[in-house]
């Protein structure tokens, strides 16, 4: 994974990467990178400086993540020697609602999706549990040390311009609901840029999880009161929902792409869909297309679509309720198959499905050490469900929309069930097996897209980390009404006779402007030989990468 300029065609914005060795930090707020890097400075490992960032991610970035959310993880612990080796999956996510049922969910919704928002949406939380099984499995600090920031932040901080301008946006959803209005638009207008937004209600609710753990949260007085909020809004959720949930650790599915070894998040997220990905496009002999050559955008293109068919049809949903083929979908043999597909032209013939743009955060660390975290939490759309739950200050994901109501899916919608998840992250080990770079973005369904063209963009053209994440990127979405025709959306910046290349092979071009992609992929690459780190941070969000 070199580091040199590979000949990279467009202008950056950011000069170059961030170079350490004592410990990085890459996230998509300057506050959630200070954090993590507080801890790693007083000796923190890196774990303890992921959910210390998670933690203050959660109060700062509210349209994106917090207690009401979600969580999934990668974690590459050199020193480990348990049954999963090295590198650990979280998946930290919860179920529907017992009470509610498939036909009960299609009344609620439009006969076509579920419920996008409301208390219809909500599923049980599972950032909370996964911040502490992360700690269990691989901290030395404790969760009350480690949420000190995060509560400091939730008595008040002042607020960026991004957030101003995500609450404005929003502002309809939140005044719809008292309890929202009372904290993001204080005296019935957003905030404006640096003045101090106070969640009081948030801040007790994690000095409570601070002083009693997870049970407070979930067996305790906060889940109690959540539920009596769900009951009095019309919600499916109760108190009951919350008792046995769990975060499920596993070892992480995996594939190899040019003899490196790629991991990824094991079920019910969409992780499986860029290891897909990568083997198909491993048929192709990318580098010497070249990074900016329409050629690989169209390669990667159609990679995506047949994965994300496979994903459709076989799901990667919650395994108590049938098994997904994922050994067959992950084998070079499939990937062969898949490969032969592909053509010059733009195939319409590929099941398009539904899509998720979705709304979220991702960090990652690595520290002195060789400790490597990858961490995307959310609470779904932005501002989830737009429900704060009461007096708790704690904003409800409204993740049930990501169930379908086809009876025919393996995704359809049933009380007690996980949804399939867009969340995933990536690790990636060098072909000598040491752990090399973490890596992932948010996005939603573009997740798996940006992630393809990132890795790729490391692996294939030796981009460095920042170069990688500010390379054009693009989107391929179902096109409205139109199945198996998709829009390619590419950011401006490619040009038009990029984009005239691509509609040529058949794509259904879309031109946006030249930094349009919602992005915020975060990048650290680490020399196994030397210990330096390499840090790159996506300059469309407001992030940093930084180091000690």
């Amino acid at each position: 994974m070199s580091t040199a300029s590979a000949g990279f065609a467009w202008p950056r914005r950011r000069i170059a990467p961030v170079f350490a060795e004592g410990g990085m930090v890459a996230s998509a707020h300057p506050l959630v990178t200070g954090a993590g890097l507080r801890v790693l400075a007083g000796g923190g490992n890196a774990v303890d400086a992921a959910v210390a960032s998670a933690l203050v991610a959660a109060v700062v970035m509210p349209e994106m993540c917090g207690l009401g959310g979600d969580l999934f993880a990668l974690v590459h612990d050199p020193e480990a020697t348990g049954p999963e080796g090295t590198v650990t999956s979280f998946q930290g996510s919860g179920i529907a609602p017992r009470a509610a049922s498939l036909e009960s969910m299609r009344k609620a919704g439009d006969g076509v999706h579920l419920p996008g928002r409301g208390p219809l949406s909500v599923t049980v939380p599972g950032a909370v549990h996964g911040w502490f099984a992360l700690l269990e499995r691989h901290g030395t600090r404790t969760f009350a040390d480690l949420a000190q920031p995060a509560i400091g932040y939730a008595h008040g901080h002042p607020v960026s311009p991004v957030l101003v301008g995500f609450i404005t946006k929003f502002a309809d959803l939140l005044a719809a609901a008292p309890s929202s209005a009372r904290v993001f638009l204080p005296g019935g207008t957003p905030p404006a840029p640096g003045s101090v937004l106070a969640q009081p209600d948030l801040a007790r609710t994690l000095e409570l999880v601070a002083a009693g753990g997870p049970e407070v949260f979930y067996q305790g007085e906060i889940a109690e009161r959540i539920g009596a909020f769900m009951a009095q809004a019309g919600g499916a959720l109760s108190a009951a929902d919350f008792k046995d949930h769990h975060t499920d650790v596993s070892a992480p599915l995996s594939t190899t792409y040019r003899g490196h070894r790629v991991f990824q998040t094991c079920l019910p997220s969409q992780g499986l869909v860029m290891l897909e990905a990568l083997n198909i496009a491993e048929r192709f002999d990318l580098a010497d297309l070249g990074a900016a050559s329409p050629e690989r955008t169209h390669l990667l293109v159609e990679a995506t679509k047949l994965a994300f068919a496979d994903r459709y049809a076989h799901c990667c949903g919650d395994a108590a309720f049938g098994p997904s083929p994922v050994e067959r979908l992950l084998s070079k043999d499939w990937a062969g198959e898949r490969a032969s597909l592909i053509g010059r032209e733009a195939r319409h013939d590929v099941p398009a499905g539904t899509f998720d743009p979705g709304h979220t955060t991702y960090l990652c660390v690595t520290d002195r050490d060789g400790m490597m975290v990858s961490l995307i939490q959310s609470v779904a759309a932005n501002f989830g469900s737009g429900l704060v739950a009461g007096d708790t200050g704690v904003l409800l994901n409204n993740r049930c929309q990501a169930f379908s109501l086809d009876e025919a899916s393996p995704n359809v919608f049933a009380p007690g069930k996980l949804p399939m998840h867009t969340l995933n992250c990536y690790l990636i080990a060098d072909r000598e097996g040491r752990m090399a770079v973490v890596g992932g973005t948010p996005g939603g369904d573009r997740q798996p897209q940006w992630n393809l063209q990132v890795i790729t963009g490391l692996l294939d053209h030796g981009l460095d980390p920042q170069q990688s994440v500010e390379q054009p990127l693009w989107i391929s979405s179902p096109s409205a009404g139109e199945d198996g025709r998709f829009t390619l959306t590419l950011e401006g910046r490619v040009g038009a006779e990029y984009a005239a290349a691509l509609a040529e092979r058949g794509h259904d071009v879309s031109v946006d402007a030249d930094w349009s992609a919602e992005s915020g992929a975060q990048v650290i690459a680490r020399d196994p030989v030397t210990g330096v780190l390499t840090g790159g941070s996506d300059p469309r969000t407001e992030g940093s990468a930084l180091g000690l």
